[in-house]
């Protein structure tokens, strides 16, 4: 795709810090450095999110995932946790639309990034958990 940045940088046309690559996959350390280490990786194929991902393809993208993350234990000791993170759409905060996986090492509690899950098991009774499984399971092809 002529003007996604991440085609661009896979094609060299602008720089990155190469954590690594083969012929399906490329990481990158992410600009931001929302912790030291955080990397990105992406398929060399340009897919706009997790929906657009064959099975084949992602298997292959998934697959280097936790090589990279033992790969940034090894590289800091001192990292006591690892977040991967995947966000599909603008509502879910994709701001580059190639599919990606953000690999953010966590060294302690308060360094600039923090995910939070709301606890909304109050709102939902058995059945209506069984309604919105029924219709996940219908919708898998």
């Amino acid at each position: 795709m002529n003007d996604c940045i991440f085609c661009k940088i896979i094609n060299g046309e602008i720089p990155s810090s190469k954590v690594y690559e083969d012929d399906k996959v490329y990481a990158f350390l992410d600009i931001s450095q929302v912790t030291k280490g955080h990397t990105l990786v992406i398929p060399k194929e340009h897919v706009k999110d997790i929906y657009e991902l064959d099975e084949t393809l992602a298997a292959d993208f998934f697959a280097r995932v936790p090589k990279l993350a033992r790969a940034l234990k090894e590289a800091f000791p001192d990292m006591k946790g690892l977040n991967l993170v995947n966000n599909n759409e603008a509502l879910a905060y994709q701001s580059v639309f190639h599919s990606h996986i953000h690999l953010i090492p966590r060294y302690q509690e308060d360094e600039g990034f923090a995910l939070k899950f709301e606890n909304n098991q109050n709102k939902y009774q058995q059945e209506e958990l069984s309604e919105i499984a029924n219709s996940i399971n219908q919708s898998i092809k």
